[in-house]
């Protein structure tokens, strides 16, 4: 009779161990997949850059030391590549610095199109600029939900009994994207 308990306890254990270590494999891919969107968005804002900077030179030629802002800031955000098994909180700051580069630049970018009317105008300007809009908004999405990922297989991690089956299998907990702290300060606006 004892063996049959045992065993039933045994046979309980490996089942639930099973269980839980395959969920823990499906949320690790969910934060991946959820993290790869992220860095999809960045690259699409990235591949939008040269062609709003070629649009701004042809009306704003003097303001050279801004254009050159946004190429280098792109430049040193698309040579950070940071994989999902890189994913650490020394890394992710690296990586979320270079971006805020980014949008630094495009910022500033965008702000000197109020001096240029034939600028603010022309098609393709308007267009890349929607664009940009656009692709931030979705950059936003895509960190929110690379966040909830995040949390729901943090979540898992640190329960009991899961947490057994992490230190066991190596699962460790994954950061989080988290606002650049110059996002704290409001932008100050001029005409």
């Amino acid at each position: 009779m004892k063996k049959i308990i045992l065993m039933a306890v045994v046979a309980i254990f490996s089942m639930t161990s099973c269980s839980t270590y395959n969920s823990m494999v499906s949320k690790d891919e969910a934060v991946k997949t959820a993290w790869s969107n992220v860095e999809t968005q960045y690259q699409r804002r990235a591949d939008l850059i040269p062609n709003l900077v070629s649009t701004v030179k042809g009306y704003a030629s003097h303001e050279e030391s801004t254009l050159q802002a946004v190429v280098d800031a792109r430049a040193k955000a698309t040579s950070i590549s940071l994989s999902a098994e890189e994913l650490s909180a020394d890394n992710l700051a690296q990586y979320q610095q270079a971006q805020s580069s980014v949008t630094s630049a495009l910022g500033r970018l965008i702000a000197i199109s109020e001096n240029y009317p034939d600028l603010k105008a022309n098609q393709n300007f308007l267009e890349l600029q929607a664009q940009l809009e656009g692709t931030e908004n979705r950059i936003t999405v895509a960190r929110k939900e690379f966040n909830e990922a995040t949390q729901a297989y943090n979540t898992q991690v640190r329960k009991f009994p899961a947490n057994l089956v992490a230190m066991l299998f190596g699962f460790e907990q994954k950061p989080y994207f988290e606002a650049d702290a110059a996002a704290a300060t409001a932008p100050k606006v001029e005409f």
